[in-house]
């Protein structure tokens, strides 16, 4: 990608030449938040929400479209630079408890737009965003499996252990301050 400014909204160019428009959620999201969970495949609902998870609810929707400003953030990437036909094509957000000073983030990108940059792009912007906030660490939980996630993870300086919890999981974190 060419700009690796956190500045939001921000247009992106990935490596196969598209343009992404990356922004922060919005309530009016809602609708096409749930078009774009059904544009995933099963395997990427799974690698997100560790549960096979086959419609998201509407409290789950509302809550997504609409965090907390003192202590969360959540972004999409729209496909074009965000016109009528926009879609979106991959979401992060990190969510954090009041009176903590860590938080922890999830990603998700649509299937036909993995390997090109975007979910580095997102995680980027979340890092520098938790940490001109005052957050100290950041942390997320992925599959096992998931070797992708546990690879850009670990490029980014994160550390990765195992869950003391779930042998299917993984810890990964990373120190901001």
């Amino acid at each position: 990608m060419q700009d690796d400014s956190s500045a939001l909204p921000n247009l992106a160019r990935l490596r196969d030449g598209r343009t992404v428009l990356l922004r922060e959620i919005r309530p009016q999201d809602e609708d096409e938040l749930r078009d774009a969970f059904h544009r995933l495949s099963a395997d990427s609902r799974y690698a997100r929400f560790m549960i096979p998870l086959r419609e998201p609810s509407p409290a789950m929707l509302a809550a997504a479209t609409r965090p907390n400003p003192e202590h969360d953030l959540a972004l999409v990437a729209v496909s074009g630079e965000g016109g009528p036909d926009q879609d979106i094509v991959a979401g992060a957000r990190y969510v954090g408890a009041a009176g903590s000073d860590t938080c922890e983030f999830a990603v998700t990108v649509a299937d036909d737009w993995h390997g090109l940059g975007l979910a580095r792009r997102l995680l980027e912007i979340l890092i520098a965003h938790a940490a001109a906030r005052g957050v100290r660490c950041m942390e997320g939980y992925v599959l096992a499996a998931n070797t992708p996630m546990r690879r850009l993870a670990g490029r980014l300086g994160f550390v990765d252990r195992q869950c003391e919890d779930d042998a299917t999981l993984r810890v990964v974190s990373l120190v901001l301050a």
